[in-house]
């Protein structure tokens, strides 16, 4: 058995039981006790190696966690204090229950825990960042469970839920938040069965969202989502809170344009905050698909998109569809100027710019009225030079 399949903890429960233990550890003697990492090694559990640990961002009432670290690396975590005893890192992110399998809600304390320990623990070496700012007490969170072990989560904004505690402002769309895979487990797809499992939580909703910025590895795996989805193209935005159409950009069109470096399976630490980390399955492998600025005309991203039409234009600028190489500029050929944005918002272009077989069969071929034009100005300059002359 370990923590997650014991009886749900409480927070009063954990912070009293926390305390009481803390305070008994202070006015312990000498005789330590000693918690056993490996058979080679072992840490003394003194007042002294037993840090607090905030749970969640808006701890209040108080919720600390007991952490025990080595003497040398008070950063470190190996062990937490949960059911009056110690657990190890790695014996708190697993389970003996069969059912725990694939994605599922969090609903226990314990099951925050481990959410807490994936975002600011287990995937971070002592001189890296936190990977992510501390989530709220009632987030919304799905753990992703693999061979009896906890492997990754994501997390949503709903609809309606506030975007923070002093301004009001709610979220006008779903958007998927924070995700996280374990580095020992990318490469499975199963950042791509996160986002799918989004997607499918909200499938009555005609948008949603992706909170911004967007990590180069995120790119890849909505890129590839996309591509087997394509239902989803004209729904699927890049938003920052609380996500009204001033504040979203079509993923889709983005990554046509060029707007992301494209990483493919490129394992990029987040920046900060709520930026995402995911993971993809194909080779590694990293390209532009670049827009020629001078080619294109001043866009608006955020307003309505047309639907029907720019589904079609969007898949023709897709690289992997044949047309030019994924390092190729695009200036009339390959990915083709139908996806400009603001075609894409109001409708299929008027007037496409020639193909490059029509531009070479002008120059070989001219029109008689292009000699005509090109020859008049010629005569009336000699007749002009000889009026000068006679003068």
């Amino acid at each position: 058995m370990y923590p997650v399949d014991l009886p749900a903890l409480v927070d009063t429960d954990l912070t009293s039981a926390s305390e009481e233990y803390l305070s008994s550890l202070e006015s312990r003697p000498d005789d330590n006790e000693w918690f056993q990492l490996s058979q080679t090694s072992k840490v003394a559990i003194t007042a002294n190696h037993v840090r607090r640990l905030q749970l969640f961002e808006d701890d209040q009432p108080d919720c600390p966690l007991l952490a025990l670290h080595p003497p040398d690396d008070p950063t470190q975590v190996v062990a937490l204090y949960l059911h009056e005893n110690w657990w190890h890192v790695d014996d708190v992110l697993r389970t003996s229950s069969n059912s725990r399998i694939g994605l599922i809600s969090v609903q226990s304390l314990t099951e925050r825990v481990i959410v807490f320990l994936l975002s600011q623990v287990v995937e971070r070496s002592s001189q890296e960042k936190v990977l992510f700012s501390l989530h709220r007490r009632t987030e919304s969170c799905k753990l992703l469970w693999r061979d009896g072990q906890a492997v990754g989560f994501y997390t949503i904004k709903h609809k309606g839920s506030l975007c923070d505690g002093w301004s009001g402002r709610c979220y006008l769309l779903p958007a998927l938040d924070t995700v996280l895979v374990r580095r020992s487990w990318r490469r499975r797809g199963l950042g791509l069965q996160m986002l799918a499992d989004f997607c499918s939580s909200f499938s009555a909703e005609q948008f949603l969202g992706v909170s911004s910025p967007l990590s180069p590895s995120m790119v890849a795996v909505c890129r590839s989502f996309l591509q087997r989805h394509e239902e989803h193209l004209e729904h699927l935005y890049e938003v920052e809170a609380p996500g009204g159409w001033t504040q979203r950009r079509n993923i889709w069109l983005s990554i046509q344009l060029g707007r992301y470096s494209l990483g493919i399976n490129e394992e990029s630490t987040p920046t900060s905050g709520e930026t995402q980390r995911y993971e993809d399955d194909s080779s590694q492998k990293t390209y532009n698909c670049r827009v020629d600025p001078t080619s294109l005309t001043p866009c608006n991203v955020n307003t309505y998109p047309a639907i029907g039409s720019s589904v079609q234009q969007m898949k023709a600028c897709d690289p992997s569809r044949g047309g030019s190489s994924p390092s190729s500029k695009i200036s009339g050929t390959g990915c083709s100027p139908a996806a400009y944005a603001d075609d894409l918002d109001s409708g299929p272009p008027t007037r496409p710019p020639p193909s490059l077989n029509t531009e070479r069969t002008l120059k070989s071929n001219p029109s008689p009225s292009a000699d005509s034009h090109g020859e008049k100005p010629e005569e009336g300059t000699q007749s002009s030079a000889k009026r000068v002359r006679r003068t």
